[in-house]
């Protein structure tokens, strides 16, 4: 399977362990390296721009898309590639998603969350086709990882379902996996 671009959802917080800053710096250099471009929600603070700066940095190409009414608060990052501004957190998933061929899921809050489970119902529902990974960095993702297999133990999550979504600690581990994945 081809990449051009994968989204990366993750917190406009840095987190308070120095590893998620690092790890956000990794995958955007790993992402540049492979020629992989990157979509995210356009921020440039935390670990949103963190993993923008990294990508930059190394030659790759970054586009943000942003609501207008977070474009103050999240502070948009307006030394991207591109910086797509549009009226709503609908219209900014939907972009985001039309733009890549895979999401990745960094240490995050309830948005980032929200917008991995998204991205893997669309899946699910077969609205999409495109790999769905957590960079389980420092452990971050263990208990919701222990969560979705309870889930499937009790009846809620098929076994197809739940190895939709690809989790590695290392960014290159977690791309080569993407990269290998179907979903059909």
């Amino acid at each position: 399977m081809t990449m051009k671009r994968i989204c990366v959802y993750c917190g406009s917080s840095p987190g308070n362990q120095p590893v998620y800053v690092q790890s956000a710096q990794s995958l955007g250099a790993n992402l540049a390296a492979r020629s992989i471009g990157l979509v995210y929600g356009g921020a440039s603070v935390g670990l949103m721009g963190k993993i923008a700066d990294a990508v930059l940095e190394n030659g790759g190409e970054v586009i943000g898309v942003i609501p207008g009414s977070l474009k103050d608060r999240e502070i948009a990052h307006h030394g991207l590639t591109e910086l797509k501004i549009v009226d709503s957190m609908h219209e900014r998933k939907e972009a985001m998603a039309q733009l890549s061929d895979g999401f990745i899921a960094l240490p995050g809050g309830f948005g980032t969350l929200e917008e991995m489970f998204e991205a893997l119902t669309w899946n699910q529902l077969a609205i999409q086709d495109k790999p769905c990974g957590l960079l389980n960095i420092n452990g971050y993702y263990d208990a919701l990882c222990q969560f979705l297999d309870h889930s499937l133990n009790q009846g809620f999550i098929k076994p197809h379902h739940r190895s939709l979504l690809i989790t590695h600690k290392e960014p290159d581990h977690l791309i080569d996996d993407m990269l290998k994945s179907t979903h059909s």
